[in-house]
């Protein structure tokens, strides 16, 4: 996501930008919204002081950045209008149709909280849930209109700033990483992260920098030697550029490394973005013959996507004079995948060009959307606490960091991390889950409640004999799936228990 002038855009830079990937969108029609909301808006200012359209414009040129079509530009200008203004959604339709009004009555139902605290939270959870599952292209504009909101949280009091910065960082970035979209979560996180933690903040920004200082030469160096050697060797069309990592994914890093900075090997990357899956398995072999690389660094996303359906190649190597670099291989395609995810509607013709598809509402987001958005509607009926407890464990699920688990056929198992044994059991079929006796991981023996790594190897044993789980597993299971049919066993075998002992039972 460039950021070509966003820290003061204008209509005019907006108009520009949007050009520079679909030609045939009328600047026109764009200006007319923003001319609309400009007039809406005309009374009221920021809490900055600026005038409050510097937030629908800058909303909009982020939507723009993710080349997104233009009716999704054109609600991202006009999305708060109908709630702030005496514009109505009526208004807005009769002006600009009915799939832009849907847009931005999405918006304002998705902005209308009534709860505080845990509540307040989870309610907004459930809200962003069922507006993707409804119109996924409504969280877009959602996660564009926080991030300016983000970068000018300094003119709010403090308390403020911490709960939409946490808010942010606990709901959105999460959501926008299942989503795939990686640019956008990095800079959610960026953005929250100095508000959440703001000692922090400034000690990883101190390492990146001096991780970074006197490395320009460098690193313009490497790249360049790196598209000379991939130039001569035949590979056509190759880009090549560096890229610095998001601040709040190296403090999660660095956490996880006992804050030791030598231990991070993609502190800058370089990216390779070339035309199709062969050249990117040949350039890591070109790059390979060229540079060392360090044993047990080589990952292939091509083959095993990531749960949010990011590809790529990653190596590590020994660079020029002994430095290691970490390199990321990947088509335009699954550069554009990975940047922007689900908001990514690509094609490519055969020189490689880009051409924008529409966007549209029907769109399906991931099942897992429409998985939650069903569950949202079957609890909005039960016990308010029951709700609660079980948004709160449906977290655990949706927003943990995601693993690879292989049964021994080859079949990917996504888990969130830190699933255990029986929550592999239990993701494979219920079955399976209630009839688990033992487990191998990578060939050695192990106990059920063992927690899973990435790539691991699990062999679950049966015993077909075996009438239901253990209630004790609820002790150490982390999904919601396994911890529901537990309970459930759990349940009806009180039932069944109370139901032999009562008079007259048979």
């Amino acid at each position: 996501m460039e950021n070509t002038s966003a820290t003061n855009p204008t209509i005019d830079t907006l108009i520009q930008l949007v050009a520079t990937y679909d030609e045939s969108v009328s600047g026109e029609q764009i200006r007319h919204a923003y001319e609309f909301a400009k007039a809406a808006h005309a009374d009221q200012k920021r809490a900055t002081g600026e005038p409050y359209i510097i937030h629908p414009l800058a909303t909009a040129f982020y939507l723009a950045e993710m080349h997104l079509p233009a009716p999704i530009i054109i609600a991202g200008l006009l999305h708060d209008v109908p709630e702030d203004t005496e514009k109505t959604l009526d208004d807005v339709k009769a002006e600009f149709g009915e799939d832009v009004g849907n847009m931005v009555a999405g918006i304002t139902k998705l902005g209308k909280i009534k709860y505080r605290g845990i509540e307040r939270y989870l309610e907004n959870l459930r809200k962003m849930f069922l507006s993707m599952a409804a119109d996924v292209r409504v969280v877009f504009i959602k996660f564009a209109d926080r991030l300016h909101n983000l970068e000018t949280l300094d003119a709010i009091p403090p308390k403020k700033q911490y709960r939409i910065a946490l808010e942010s960082l606990e709901i959105f970035a999460p959501i926008a990483n299942r989503l795939g979209m990686g640019e956008m979560k990095g800079r959610l996180e960026d953005a929250a992260f100095r508000y959440i933690y703001p000692k922090e903040y400034e000690w990883v920004n101190n390492i990146s920098k001096s991780g970074r200082q006197g490395k320009q030469g460098y690193l313009e160096r490497v790249i360049r030697l790196t598209k000379e050697t991939l130039v001569d060797a035949g590979i056509p069309n190759v880009a090549v550029q560096g890229r610095a990592k998001h601040l709040y994914s190296l403090y999660k890093k660095l956490l996880k490394n006992d804050r030791n900075i030598a231990r991070i090997y993609d502190l800058i990357a370089i990216r390779i973005i070339v035309n199709d899956v062969a050249d990117c398995y040949a350039a890591l072999g070109i790059i390979h013959s060229r540079w060392r690389p360090l044993k047990g660094r080589i990952k292939d996303y091509i083959a095993q996507p990531k749960p949010n359906n990011y590809r790529s190649l990653h190596t590590t190597v020994f660079s020029e004079d002994g430095e290691i670099v970490e390199f990321q291989i990947r088509t335009h395609e699954m550069h554009a995948v990975n940047e922007y995810g689900i908001a990514a509607h690509w094609s490519y013709d055969e020189q490689g060009k880009i051409a924008i598809k529409a966007l549209s509402k029907n769109q399906r987001p991931p099942e897992w959307v429409h998985e939650l958005a069903s569950v949202q509607h079957e609890l909005s009926a039960v016990d308010r606490k029951k709700y609660l407890r079980s948004l709160e464990e449906m977290k655990i699920d949706i927003f943990k960091d995601r693993i690879f688990v292989f049964t021994p056929k080859g079949d990917v198992i996504d888990l969130p991390e830190d699933s255990t044994v029986v929550d592999f059991a239990y993701a494979i079929h219920t079955d399976i889950g209630n009839q688990c006796t033992a487990a191998k991981v990578n060939e050695d023996n192990a106990p059920l409640s063992r927690v899973l790594k990435n790539g691991d190897m699990v062999d679950i044993m049966i015993d077909k004999s075996r009438k239901g789980p253990n209630p004790d597993w609820l002790k150490f299971v982390k999904t919601r799936y396994a911890k529901t049919k537990i309970k459930q066993y759990a349940k009806s075998k009180i039932s069944g228990w109370i139901t032999g002992i009562l008079p007259g039972s048979k």
